[in-house]
């Protein structure tokens, strides 16, 4: 399910059942401290949807203002949902072990996952490089053109974290 993924060198991988009540959902870490990347895979496993933050926007006028871009995406099968999860973690695993950063770096991760976890070819560490670019495109679409209004949400939120 991951073959053509970049390798987590010195890192396992390992996929637990995430038990659901309401509604699956999208749930991944990588310890750095155990030096593994646990991916929840939701059982019983039915498609769902998720709203994915890929970078903000200020919003001109006085203070930290900011909108979400965000991309909603269906995840119609398990192999969708590992790929997804572990190219987000494969994607902070890397910042830290590789580039030495501490950030978290989350929409970056994002754009990373969302970018690459349907790609049939392989992927690679110049794709991560590109991820922490902004002005590249997400499925054939500009960050700065907006797509069409049922397919990009924007939340306006004070500037803070994600949580």
């Amino acid at each position: 399910m991951l073959a053509g993924l970049p390798p987590s060198d010195g890192y396992p991988v390992h996929v637990k059942a995430l038990r659901w009540r309401t509604r699956p959902r999208l749930s991944a870490y990588t310890s750095f401290d155990d030096r593994e990347i646990v991916l929840q895979l939701p059982k019983p496993f039915l498609p769902f949807g998720e709203i994915v933050p890929y970078a903000a926007r200020r919003l001109p006028g006085d203070g930290m203002r900011f909108v979400w871009l965000t991309e909603g995406i269906t995840l119609r099968s398990p192999r969708e949902v590992l790929r997804y999860l572990y190219l987000h973690e494969w994607m902070h695993w890397w910042l830290r072990e590789v580039l030495g950063r501490k950030g978290k770096a989350e929409t970056a991760c994002e754009r990373f996952a969302l970018r690459n976890y349907l790609r049939e070819d392989e992927v690679t560490e110049a794709d991560a490089r590109l991820a922490l670019k902004r002005k590249l495109p997400i499925h054939g679409r500009w960050d700065d053109v907006p797509p069409a209004p049922s397919t990009l949400f924007a939340l306006e939120t004070p500037a803070m974290g994600m949580g």
